[in-house]
């Protein structure tokens, strides 16, 4: 049986899905997203090294037993770059000595995270393996990010962003479709496009904003204060945000969270033309007044 007692609930990006999962900091430091219930019930913490200690050479002597060395590592919880930078350095330097075949550690983080953290320190944690970045970008309009509490303007975005590529790292940046509501569509599109043709991450991934239970989001869509968009304005939104980033290098994109209704992929801008053209076929063939699948009904 796998040592290790997580504290729940945890939560990895698609693409770790196979990534040995190692808990350095406990919840979000944030945590206030109107969105997300993600880590709602956890108060953030950053585990002592001790913790991650045991955490790492019980698992160790597992995968041990059964000849196994990850090869993949993502740290979590909700933005794990928080951590200070000696305690992840400890950790990734343990990781590097136990498993001589890690190719890559992921990790979760906040724009603040990573304006925080010097060129220098990025360098060294890059050194170390650290070297896939995963940013909750949502949106590139102040207004929005703003009204779903975010913590981050969008420069801040930009800018953290550039940090993290111009250390080597790789980065992977998580825009949300319909989370500005009908209201602020349009602002939403136009901004996150100039935000996204900005950065030009190395990938970039779009999620379904979803109205869950026990959520400001929900309680504004609940009281009328918010009316969420159709399945097709949701297409809309992917459409014209794709169709407007003007990339400066190529971004590998994906749109196959559990969230979306169909899965979508290709690279930009080489791909960009006919993924414009499949989003515009869904579009003709969702009625009006359809809405995407609640949470409960996934």
């Amino acid at each position: 049986m796998f040592p290790l007692k997580y504290h729940e609930p945890v939560f990895r990006p698609p693409s770790e899905a196979h990534s040995f999962l190692l808990q350095v900091t406990i919840g979000c430091s944030n945590n206030k997203c109107t969105y997300c219930d993600m880590y709602r019930s956890k108060q953030y913490r950053e585990r002592s090294f001790d913790e991650i200690k045991k955490d790492i050479l019980d698992s160790y002597h597992y995968f041990k037993e059964i000849h196994y060395s990850p090869k993949r590592i993502f740290l979590c919880d909700g933005d794990a770059l928080g951590a200070k930078t000696e305690l992840l350095v400890k950790v990734l330097e343990l990781l590097n000595k136990l498993y001589p075949n890690l190719e890559r550690v992921g990790i979760y983080a906040t724009a603040q995270n990573m304006l925080e953290k010097s060129d220098k320190e990025l360098a060294l944690l890059f050194k170390l393996k650290l070297s896939m970045v995963y940013l909750g970008l949502e949106s590139g309009s102040d207004e929005v990010l703003h009204r779903i509490v975010k913590g981050n303007k969008a420069h801040e975005m930009i800018t953290g962003s550039k940090k993290i590529m111009n250390s080597g790292m790789k980065l992977s940046v998580i825009a949300m479709l319909g989370i500005g509501g009908e209201k602020y569509s349009e602002t939403h599109i136009v901004e996150t496009a100039k935000v996204l043709s900005e950065i030009s991450p190395h990938y970039l991934s779009f999620l379904t904003t979803m109205a869950i239970k026990g959520t400001p989001f929900y309680r504004m869509v609940e009281r009328g204060t918010l009316k969420e968009l159709t399945s097709r304005k949701m297409f809309y939104e992917m459409r014209e945000i794709l169709d407007r980033i003007q990339a400066n290098k190529n971004i590998v994109f994906r749109a196959n969270h559990i969230s979306n209704q169909y899965p979508l992929g290709g690279t930009l801008p080489e791909d960009q033309g006919q993924l414009v053209k499949t989003i515009e076929a869904w579009m003709l063939e969702t009625p009006v007044d359809v809405y995407p699948p609640k949470p409960s009904t996934m």
